[in-house]
C-alpha cells in the first residue's frame, strides 16, 4: 500500500531580516524507509520532538519533503503537481490530535461531512435526500447518534467531536488514514471507545493506518508492527508483540520503562 524510501525532511533556520542567511538545519526526519501492507495498522511511536507529526505531514504532502519517495500504490506523491496531490488526497485522509482544532467551529455536523462526501462523490451534490441519507449513515458508523446532524463542534463532547473528525476522514472513501495522536488529548474511559472504533472500521473497511503515539501500551493494542522512531530515524521495527517484549533498542527499552504500573501489576 505505502512506500517510504529513505524520506527526509529537512528544515533550514536563517538569521537576519532582509539578508536572512542560513545558519543550521532541523533534520526533522532524516531517512526514513517503511512498508505498509494493506489492511495494517502500523504503529509509529517516540517523544515528542522524534519527528513524528512531521513525518506524517509530509507523507500527506502538507510539508515537502527534501529527499526520498512515497510511494502510494506505484504512484510517487513526492513528483505530483499540487493539483493532482488534491485529487489522489482522496485516497490518504489524516485524524488530527485535537479534534476541536481540527473541525470548523462555524460547520455543522451535516455541513463537515457533507462537504467531504462529495469530494468523492460530486453528483450527490444535486441529491440533498440521497447526501442526508449516506451522512446518516457515516454517523450511524463512526457511533454519533444521527439526531445530532444539525450540531455545531461547541455542543459536543471530546469523544464525539473526535468521532466527527474520524467520520469527516471516512467520508472520502480513502484507503489510508494517518491518525496523529489521536486519543491523547481525551479521557482515559473515552480512549478505548475511540480504539475500538478504529479497529472496528478496519475490519470493516479493510482499512491501511498510520497510528502515531508516544504511548507504547495504547500502540500495543492496536497496532500489528511497531517502528519506534528517535531524532528522525526509525530506531526498531517489528511486529508488537515482539517489540513490547524483547526490545533491542536502548531508545526502545527506555519508553518501555516509562509506561506507568500499577502497585503489584506485572511488568
Amino acid at each position: 500500500m505505502l512506500d517510504l524510501k529513505d524520506v527526509k525532511t529537512h528544515f533550514s533556520i536563517k538569521k537576519g531580516f532582509i539578508f536572512a542567511k542560513q545558519v543550521d538545519t532541523v533534520k526533522a526526519v532524516n531517512g526514513v524507509s517503511l512498508s505498509i501492507a494493506d489492511g495494517e495498522i502500523l504503529g509509529l511511536v517516540g517523544e515528542s520532538g522524534c519527528g513524528k507529526s512531521t513525518l506524517s505531514r509530509t507523507i500527506m504532502q502538507l510539508i515537502p519533503s527534501t529527499e526520498g519517495e512515497i510511494v502510494l500504490e506505484d504512484i510517487n506523491l513526492t513528483t505530483l503537481p499540487k493539483k493532482e496531490i488534491r485529487k489522489r488526497r482522496l485516497d490518504f485522509q489524516m485524524i488530527f490530535q485535537d479534534p476541536f482544532a481540527s473541525l470548523n467551529p462555524r460547520m455543522t455536523v451535516f455541513s463537515t461531512l457533507s462537504e467531504a462526501i462529495t469530494q468523492r462523490h460530486p453528483e450527490l451534490k444535486k441529491d440533498k435526500t440521497k447526501l442526508t441519507e449516506a451522512v446518516v449513515a457515516l454517523m450511524e458508523r463512526c457511533g454519533l447518534n444521527p439526531s445530532f446532524i444539525q450540531k455545531y463542534p461547541h455542543e459536543f463532547s471530546g469523544g464525539q467531536r473526535q468521532r466527527i473528525a474520524i467520520a469527516r476522514a471516512l467520508a472520502p472513501e480513502p484507503k489510508l488514514i494517518i491518525a496523529d495522536e489521536p486519543v491523547s488529548a481525551l479521557d482515559v474511559s473515552i480512549q478505548s471507545q475511540i480504539l475500538n472504533l478504529l479497529l472496528d472500521l478496519r475490519g470493516d473497511l479493510n482499512l491501511t493506518m498510520i497510528f502515531i503515539s508516544h504511548d507504547l501500551s495504547v500502540v500495543r493494542y492496536i497496532a500489528d508492527n511497531i517502528a519506534v522512531m528517535s531524532e528522525g530515524k526509525i530506531v526498531e521495527y517489528g511486529d508488537s508483540e515482539r517489540v513490547f517484549n524483547k526490545p533491542e533498542h536502548t531508545y526502545t527499552k527506555r519508553l518501555l520503562e516509562a509506561i506507568p504500573h500499577l502497585k503489584g501489576e506485572a511488568q
